[in-house]
């Protein structure tokens, strides 16, 4: 670390004590077949990441005093495929919550989708457009509990229909936690979503808006889904879909959401976009 110049993306010491011991577990169990332990630090392999995830940049225009590319890319891949990436962003979020006073998984999670253009270069099959929204690209859906923490997400082409987004993040709600027994989300999501939450144990309850309101108006416990979509924004990775694979993006949200779960529990302010 004392080798080059910090980057403002750059995990603290504080920062780096709660991400330490699963990446230092992970290379435990992923030796070198010929012993080397490796020639890149793990802490630098997620500075790396971060760096990427809050400027947006191609993975050929890292730093040259980070790691390179194929070294990032390589451990980036591996936690995507084995979990680690969510792994690591669910134990943040289970100390969040209990640091706010709340049981480490929630009882109650909201949905809702975004509708996000797609980079050249990403595959025409893994993309759509939104026909409401005439954006041509993928639709990240969210599962988030009443702080706005992600409990699910989900990235599928942008022609999905949101009754899709919705069963499958309430799959993965059911299958990451037996505590979740209600879901509130918009009228973009229809009966098939209600119908299915019932048959995993979640009520799911449609939250219709006032015909009387003009423009945005936030709606109760529903607005933290809103509100993470815009904490995602500052990080420029996510403003756009690169990835080729619905996985990475959907890798991409877990970063960006350690990162800023991180920094909260180290009292560590986050950085504005005009300065990152």
């Amino acid at each position: 670390m004392s080798e080059r110049r910090p980057y403002k993306s750059d995990l603290s010491d504080e920062r780096w004590a709660l991400i330490e011991p699963v990446t230092t577990g992970w290379k435990a169990k992923h030796p070198s077949v010929s012993g080397h332990q490796g020639r890149y630090e793990m802490r630098e392999i997620v500075n790396a990441l971060l760096y990427q995830s809050r400027t947006g940049c191609q993975w050929d225009f890292l730093p040259h005093d980070l790691p390179p590319p194929g070294a990032v890319k390589y451990h980036f891949y591996k936690w995507r495929d084995d979990g680690t990436d969510e792994v690591i962003h669910d134990l943040l979020r289970w100390q969040v919550r209990e640091g706010r006073g709340r049981l480490a998984d929630p009882s109650l999670v909201v949905l809702d989708t975004q509708s996000l253009h797609a980079a050249a270069g990403v595959p025409a099959a893994t993309t759509g457009r939104d026909a409401s929204k005439k954006v041509p690209g993928r639709k990240r859906g969210l599962a988030v509990d009443v702080l706005g923490l992600v409990v699910a997400v989900v990235v599928l082409a942008a022609s999905v229909h949101d009754n899709a987004f919705g069963t499958a993040l309430l799959d993965k709600v059911a299958a990451g936690t037996s505590t979740v027994t209600k879901a509130l989300v918009d009228q973009g999501f229809k009966k098939t979503v209600v119908d299915h939450g019932a048959g995993l144990g979640i009520a799911v309850e449609i939250v219709e808006r006032n015909p009387a309101d003009r423009g945005f108006v936030p709606q109760p416990i529903r607005w933290r889904v809103e509100q993470t979509d815009g904490i995602l924004m500052l990080h420029r990775r996510l403003v756009r879909d690169y990835e080729h694979r619905p996985a990475s993006a959907e890798s991409r949200v877990y970063w960006a959401l350690s990162d800023v779960m991180a920094r909260r529990l180290t009292g560590t302010s986050a950085l504005a976009w005009r300065g990152a």
